[in-house]
């Protein structure tokens, strides 16, 4: 007999023992990207998080279901405001309310709702789209070649016009998310039937099919109104997939996070961002050669250039860190890249949710390497935690034109 199973498991830490059958033990083995399972005393398991976070849920071969609650170690107006870093064109959210401010997904649901209708009280966008037909009448261009294959001219009439439409990419994004949202667990009944009254308004516009590839977009003058909403629809979107052990991404129901991203993508926009006002150019995600002959290659989070020259290397690690010192594998990954980039000095950038950690410094023995771990307190408010990477920006800022200094004495 099939049965369902809900599991609550926070992000981090030591996990929780249910008493799972093996059907659910295989479903949950099948996806360890989500949670962590070890065996518990009394023929238990231990479900551990994984730095994911969201609703999903697994089906079993029984035919059963276990629905994974996973929770965000962050309150959700903090994560929120992590979330609202996109890799161009960062949206600024708007407060939740105090009706979904203890659950992510209600609270995204609500915030969609509020951002979407506020872009469609200036009206549905609108764009040309080139459309092929046969029509009775003559409208737009005549497709001659298909036209001359037909003995002289039959109606109807092979045509190629431009279409005025609300059928355009931004619209089928938008709808999409409205769909997906209207069906997340949890959601109030209200913001259920907000979002399904502003899917309503997009009329004309095809919703794209389950599994079908969401179209891209460009942001223009003209759509830039849809642009916060749009980077929001975004965010949905992307969180309906997981990686099996083994397989390709598949459709999830419900919604998922991975926080690790999530940070990381945070420190190299917001650095990114202040740093460029002092004339040093950062590149995230940047390939690089580890060794001479490029079998090895490295990818760190972020490489700050100054006149085309590499002056620091940067590492985010969304490990809340508790010790006086990083562990050791993340010194030789910081290391490695400090060599290979032939730069004197990296940072470790880690996650905390007190205040009052120093960045600390380890000089590497019998190397010229130092290597700085930072410690950002996300549960600041949006304006400290900015001013912690304005600081963070400006000391990195500071020991790369030290060590230039030092370069140049050596000289």
């Amino acid at each position: 007999m099939s049965t369902d199973l809900t599991l609550t498991v926070r992000e981090i830490g030591p996990g929780t023992p249910y008493e799972l059958t093996g059907d659910q033990v295989a479903a949950l083995v099948a996806v360890p990207d989500l949670v962590k399972l070890t065996p518990a005393p009394g023929g238990r398991w231990n479900v551990r998080g994984n730095q994911k976070v969201g609703l999903v849920r697994l089906r079993t071969r029984s035919g059963g279901a276990i629905h994974l609650r996973l929770r965000p170690k962050l309150g959700i107006r903090d994560l929120l405001f992590l979330l609202s870093y996109a890799p161009t064109d960062p949206w600024h959210p708007e407060p939740v309310t105090a009706a979904t401010a203890d659950e992510l997904l209600p609270a995204l649901a609500d915030l969609l709702a509020r951002t979407a209708r506020r872009t469609l009280e200036g009206g549905v966008l609108h764009g040309y789209r080139e459309v092929a037909d046969e029509l009775p009448l003559i409208r737009g261009r005549i497709r001659t070649t298909d036209q001359l294959r037909r003995t002289g001219l039959p109606l109807p009439i092979s045509v190629r016009y431009d279409d005025h439409t609300p059928d355009i990419p931004e619209n089928r994004i938008l709808l999409a998310a409205l769909h997906l949202a209207a069906h997340l667990p949890d959601v109030p009944r209200p913001t259920r039937l907000t979002l399904r009254h502003l899917a309503d308004r997009l009329h004309g516009v095809r919703r794209p099919h389950p599994g079908e590839p969401h179209p891209s977009w460009t942001p223009t003058r003209l759509n830039s109104r849809y642009a916060p909403v749009l980077r929001l629809a975004e965010l949905l979107l992307s969180g309906r997939s997981i990686r099996p052990e083994g397989g390709a991404p598949t459709l999830s129901d419900g919604f998922l996070l991975d926080l690790a991203r999530v940070f990381e993508r945070f420190v190299t926009v917001t650095l990114g961002e202040v740093l460029a006002r002092q004339g040093i150019h950062c590149a995230p995600q940047d390939v690089h050669r580890l060794d001479e002959a490029g079998k090895a290659p490295f990818r760190p989070d972020l490489v700050l250039y100054r006149g085309g020259r590499p002056i620091s290397v940067m590492d985010a690690k969304y490990t809340f860190l508790k010790v006086t010192a990083p562990p050791v594998d993340h010194l030789y990954q910081l290391l490695a890249y400090c060599t290979a980039l032939g730069i004197p000095h990296g940072h470790l950038v880690y996650a905390a949710t007190t205040p009052g950690q120093a960045p600390t410094d380890h000089l590497i023995r019998n190397s010229p390497v130092t290597i700085t771990a930072h410690a950002l307190n996300l549960n600041d408010s949006p304006a400290g935690l900015l001013a912690q990477m304005a600081t963070l920006a400006a000391l990195a800022a500071r020991t790369a034109a030290v060590d230039s200094e030092q370069d140049r004495g050596k000289l």
